[in-house]
């Protein structure tokens, strides 16, 4: 994605870029979250020796960005912002697109990515690079991909934007249907010292359509945006400016250094245990989704609220994240339990919810088999009907 713009950035700058993992073929060990990709990459250039350095990322690569201004302002002189949102559309779109892939595998995403990354004109015209688009989607690790679903899922810094303090360029495609440029505008709004860079004729992914205005925003923004070191960042130095070295070991090569971010490293544990509501809340709604969490708590009122707080408090906080059960059985124990009593209405939004923790429709079909077995066939008979619903409308691929 970067091959147009590494050779004239290393003219200045000694530059690293990184696959993320299970992407361009770096070994796949998935990570779900913004913070954990960042805790990666900073203990992968602690390795190298980099303590202080400017970042450009694009959509994935923009929010790591953000995160890392965020809780490590220390590390950052300089940031650019492509094709990056403070909020990836909703955390549903995101766990929705991971159920598609466990059912139907990366072929469907990928056939469509030329559409949402490239204006039709590009992809007309550029066939070879529309078919690399589409490659470098079918070849990922689809666990990978979905961790990374999951990434932008639980993304969304909306509140904290004013707390980046380095000078950040934020720079979009006029015709990024993805994250256009109203999402450029609020990051640009909130941030204290940022400017827009709006790129005519271009979609989601501006290196790539539109190399040369890239490059020379890029080029200007690391030019003159460097901030100086901070006082409190004793020790720490800017990178000098030196010419590319040899490439680190990646598979395949690359014409600059490169390198996937390492495995995952031990992050210290916050003492003391939350209140079990505000767990509950953040696993209510990752099990169930957003739109279905929102619809039950606007529904409720003075009689029902005590319930509903009860149930996230509880059923959410205190059993559905406990640690002695992993998400996918705790699902087929709760389905079970469901058909054995016959609350169907319960049970689609309950199937919903293990496609979301990653059962997939045969293991769901096995679930209700069991079932029939000890709850009694009338009662899977419904259950199936139900599940199969749902099934269909969780799993097929919107156009």
């Amino acid at each position: 994605m970067w091959d147009r713009q590494v050779p004239e950035l290393t003219r200045q700058w000694r530059v690293f870029r990184f696959d993320l993992p299970g992407h361009g073929g770096a070994p796949a060990y998935p990570a779900g979250s913004v913070a954990d990709l960042a805790a990666r990459l900073l203990a992968t250039l602690e390795g190298l020796g980099v303590q202080r350095f400017g970042y450009a990322g694009c959509a994935l690569g923009g929010a790591l960005g953000i995160e890392l201004a965020l809780r490590h302002p220390e590390r950052l002189a300089s940031l650019a912002l492509i094709a990056a949102s403070p909020r990836f559309g909703t955390a549903d779109e995101f766990r929705q697109r991971g159920v598609v892939v466990r059912t139907n595998g990366l072929d469907p995403i990928a056939r469509s990515a030329p559409d949402r990354w490239f204006t039709g004109g590009f992809a007309a015209a550029q066939p070879a690079i529309t078919e690399w688009a589409v490659q470098m989607v079918r070849t990922t690790d689809p666990g990978c991909y979905i961790a990374a679903c999951e990434a932008l899922a639980s993304f969304d810094v909306r509140a904290e934007l004013g707390s980046v303090g380095v000078p950040t360029l934020v720079l979009v495609g006029s015709e990024d249907q993805i994250t256009g440029p109203a999402e450029a505008r609020t990051l640009v709004a909130g941030i204290p010292d940022a400017r827009l860079a709006v790129v005519p004729g271009a979609s989601h992914l501006v290196p790539v359509e539109q190399p040369a205005a890239v490059t020379d925003l890029l080029v200007r923004h690391f030019s003159t945006a460097w901030q100086p070191v901070f006082e409190t960042a004793t020790g720490q130095t800017a990178l000098p400016a030196v010419t590319a070295g040899p490439a680190l070991a990646v598979t395949p090569p690359q014409p600059a250094p490169v390198a996937e971010i390492a495995p995952p490293v031990a992050a210290p544990q916050a003492p003391g245990r939350p209140d079990p509501y505000d767990a509950g809340i953040k696993v209510r709604r990752e099990v169930l989704g957003d739109a279905h969490v929102d619809g039950v708590l606007a529904q409720a009122d003075a009689f029902s609220g005590d319930f509903q707080e009860f149930v996230t408090r509880y059923a959410w906080g205190e059993v559905w994240d406990r640690p002695g059960l992993d998400r996918r059985t705790r699902s087929c124990v709760t389905l079970t339990a469901l058909v054995a009593g016959g609350h169907l209405e319960d049970l689609a939004s309950h199937t919903r919810a293990a496609l979301r923790n990653g059962l997939t429709p045969d293991e769901i079909k096995e679930v209700l088999l069991q079932a029939a077995v000890y709850c009694g066939v009338p009662a899977a008979n419904s259950a199936f009907r139900v599940a199969q619903q749902v099934v269909r409308e969780e799993t097929t691929p919107q156009e």
